[in-house]
């Protein structure tokens, strides 16, 4: 393998290392506002159809840094309000790295005294493409730079369980039982050598609601995911609602970023938030920090009956 590709090769396989190994499954600083995403047992359970669109942009200012897209949606099915669907269409970009993932959410619930017990399912398919093209080669007559992921398509099937209250919830979940294994690169000559591979993550949430004042409220939230190989990460977030409409708050994923937190209900039926993460690694010298918008659009002719829900 040319010496010059081979450098840029694992220029690249460290980004991958820091932000797929290590940051396998995408990571979303409004974890609490799309916890559909990582756990299907949430799907339905705010008891209207609801549709979330989500951006973020990790990083600026780093040429190839990641760059995610998130559609969902969820709704409640029949009069007993048991049974959540929902799906989820992603894509992202990371370097000459892109994935898609299509998935659908099933979730059935039991109610216990003033809680509720769901228990979900996720089916889904994923798409993986590399293209070693995209990075600087310095001689184009490798051979190497034609070794390409063209569309590694892979199945997902995940689980998850979710208990809540009105004013507090938990849960545990695997969005992905199944590990998945991308491309071996292996130069025997040079003893080089990579492997792109999907671990099992499982992530545990929960949060709680706190009435401070008639028209102020506290809302802290914590994520912890784990995945072998991998330091576990763990996001802590506080929160505070004024007058049921205003969310402003700051988190920390420890030993990663801090950031701060924005959110407003437009209207009874759409909300929007944001949040910008300060790096606290040493990526801070190299690109400025991370950008999220999200928007929820809620649907449906009892969202305005309905006792307000803050997660």
């Amino acid at each position: 393998m040319n010496r010059a590709f081979r450098k840029y090769l694992i220029i690249f396989l460290g980004l991958v290392s820091i932000s797929v190994f290590g940051q396998q499954e995408s990571q979303f600083t409004q974890y609490m506002l799309v916890p559909q995403t990582f756990n299907p047992a949430y799907v339905g359970n705010r008891g209207i159809m609801s549709l979330r669109l989500l951006a973020r942009s990790q990083w600026l200012d780093l040429e190839g840094a990641p760059k995610t897209n998130l559609i969902s949606f969820d709704t409640p099915v029949g009069s007993a309000g048991k049974v959540g669907l929902g799906g989820t269409v992603f894509y992202e970009q990371l370097g000459p790295l892109t994935e898609t993932n299509i998935s659908i959410d099933y979730s059935y619930s039991i109610n216990f005294m003033f809680s509720k017990l769901a228990f979900g399912l996720k089916a889904g398919l994923n798409s993986y493409d590399i293209d070693f093209n995209k990075l600087n080669v310095y001689d184009r007559t490798d051979p190497y730079i034609d070794y390409a992921v063209n569309n590694k398509y892979q199945p997902q099937i995940g689980v998850g369980i979710f208990y809540n209250t009105q004013n507090y919830y938990l849960g545990i979940s695997a969005p992905n039982l199944l590990e998945k294994k991308y491309f071996d690169l292996v130069d025997e000559e040079s003893s080089f050598f990579s492997t792109f591979s999907k671990e099992i993550h499982l992530y545990i949430f929960g949060g709680y609601v706190f009435d401070l004042h008639h028209s102020l409220k506290f809302k802290p939230a914590t994520l912890v995911k784990a995945v072998k190989g991998s330091p576990i990460q763990w996001d802590i977030s506080l929160n505070f609602i004024l007058n049921n409409n205003f969310t402003f708050g700051v988190a920390n994923r420890i030993d990663s970023a801090i950031t701060t937190m924005a959110g407003v209900e437009l209207s009874d039926s759409m909300m929007i938030g944001f949040s910008y993460d300060f790096a606290t690694t040493e990526i801070r010298n190299s690109a400025s920090g991370s950008f999220e918008v999200l928007f929820r659009f809620d649907f449906g002719t009892n969202r305005k009956i309905l006792t307000p829900r803050f997660f």
